[in-house]
């Protein structure tokens, strides 16, 4: 009588069938999760969007152990779903041949060891070095460590860009242009111009020119939800810049404290192409050093073709560094 009254496997697990298509359809539809009104809850999601596939074996483990057919069949949305929009990230695109290689990090402004981090990059053999977040106390060290590999340097406030190659016209970018909220923020207007900047590389195959940038930090408070406000109006303006950059070739190397995958990003990532994605292998995930959880450093590209794209080694940054192979 007991097993009689067992519930036939379609039917046992409703619950679990149900998380299974929720699942399914928040990585489906997330571009329609409200960011006004949930404290930005749909660029959260965005940003850990990869993340969400752990769930599928963890339900699947938990279908077969009910022994649920409709959680199993349910399964396949989510797997689907996640495999279109991340499966391509899984295999090694990359291809030999790269005219330069570029590379970025953020250095941390409380490095302990900047010298040791100068160091490991100027090994990594990159043409173009981009380096954010730096103290006046450290450009002094990565100056003198980077000196004899890279003669070309520019600084401006707390970024840089180390190159092999001549550069030219370089200028800070206001990647904090509050508009119509200038008068509100007075205090991240004053420091903003420091985050950014526009150079010109004299490569042999023509100009190319590079922005390297620094946005806004990101905090996750339990009262404003995911605040991202100062780094939302950083990547708005930097996307105008750079669409109103008359340059044919333009590469981007920065700290944009977010992945591709967050709408803020929009302005940008519809005009220039990840590394990453586009020649990678894997997520490469650089924050934080110890446990990579997310991509916030990224290569992005216009007008060249990325060839390779990887993460290096930790070397006593809080971030991992970035690199990419591209033809020019």
């Amino acid at each position: 009588m007991r097993a009689a009254s067992r519930p036939e496997p379609w039917k046992r697990g409703p619950v679990l069938a149900a998380l299974a298509l929720l699942l399914g359809l928040l990585m489906l539809l997330h571009a329609k999760i409200p960011n006004r009104g949930t404290g930005n809850l749909g660029s959260l999601v965005e940003t850990m969007l990869p993340w969400f596939g752990l769930f599928i074996p963890l339900l699947l483990a938990a279908a077969l152990w009910r022994r649920s057919a409709s959680t199993t069949v349910a399964l396949l949305l989510p797997g689907v779903v996640w495999l279109n929009l991340f499966g391509g990230l899984l295999g090694d695109k990359s291809h030999p041949g790269s005219d330069l290689t570029v590379a970025e990090q953020n250095v941390d402004a409380d490095n302990t060891d900047p010298a040791r981090t100068a160091r490991d990059l100027a090994a990594s053999g990159a043409d173009m070095l981009a380096l954010v977040e730096l103290t006046p106390q450290a450009t002094g060290t990565y100056e003198k460590e980077l000196a004899k590999a890279y003669p070309y340097h520019t600084v401006q406030g707390t970024v840089g860009l180390w190159s092999k190659l001549p550069l030219s016209d370089t200028q800070p970018i206001d990647i904090m242009d509050y508009g119509p909220l200038a008068d509100t923020k007075p205090a991240d207007r004053k420091t903003a111009s420091n985050r950014a900047l526009r150079t010109t590389v004299a490569t042999d195959h023509g100009p190319l020119t590079v922005y390297v940038a620094h946005l806004g930090s990101v905090r996750v408070n339990p009262r404003a939800g995911f605040w991202t406000a100062s780094r939302n109006i950083g990547a708005q303006t930097l996307g105008n810049a750079i669409a109103a950059d008359p340059s044919k070739r333009v590469v981007l190397l920065g700290d944009l404290n977010g992945t591709v995958d967050d709408r803020a990003f929009a302005g940008i990532t519809t005009q220039m192409r990840s590394a990453q994605e586009a020649a990678g292998d894997g997520f490469g995930f650089t924050w934080s050093a110890r446990f990579p959880v997310a991509r916030i450093d990224q290569i992005l590209v216009r007008g060249v073709e990325p060839d390779s794209s990887w993460v290096l080694p930790a070397n006593g940054s809080d971030h991992l560094p970035v690199a990419a192979g591209i033809s020019c």
